[in-house]
């Protein structure tokens, strides 16, 4: 038996207007996915390329720094500090293991890396799944099109990353992002 820390699609995103209104994401399908891995960007069709929905559900992609560092959380050798923080960025260029930092990190408009608040839930087994969420109060408009789990509010190690389609936000927006680790 192999220890995962990922489970098929453990990344939610959800976007509501000033109002508290949800509103609809591009939920890509495994062709999309597939095109944005090889930096292949095309419109947003629906049927062909996903369908629009209240959430965004996407997989992790845990990097080979952030499995280093969760080995090092969890025998205490190295002593590396819990990864709480989610950031998002501009960057389109494919998630890849070797990643150690986003491609273009937003650092303005309500979108800076923050502190997530941590907590875990049950996937499988009580508690066998470590749970992050944050809720940005955007202040600008941007085109969102990466996220990733870090262990510090600046630099330190990333732990996962994804790209997606674009979740365009606008001042007054709330973006909620909950990543979930789950420990197969």
């Amino acid at each position: 038996m192999k220890a995962r820390y990922k489970i098929k699609e453990n990344v939610t995103y959800q976007l509501k207007d000033k109002f508290g209104n949800i509103k609809k994401l591009f939920q890509e399908n495994k062709l999309y996915r597939w095109l944005i891995k090889h930096n292949i960007r095309l419109p947003q069709i629906p049927l062909l390329f996903g369908y629009w929905s209240n959430t965004k559900l996407i997989s992790n992609l845990t990097t080979t720094t952030g499995k280093a560092g969760m080995a090092s959380r969890f025998n205490g050798d190295g002593g590396e500090a819990a990864f709480t923080y989610i950031a998002v960025g501009t960057g389109t260029t494919a998630a890849d293991v070797a990643n150690t930092t986003l491609e273009t990190e937003i650092t303005d408009s309500g979108l800076a890396r923050a502190s997530a608040t941590a907590s875990r839930v049950t996937t499988d087994t009580t508690n066998d799944t470590a749970q992050l969420t944050k809720t940005f109060a955007v202040t600008g408009t941007k085109a969102v099109t990466e996220s990733g789990v870090l262990n510090a509010a600046s630099d330190g190690t990333l732990a996962a990353r994804q790209v997606f389609s674009a979740i365009n936000v606008v001042s007054g927006d709330s973006l909620i992002i909950t990543w979930k680790f789950d420990v197969d």
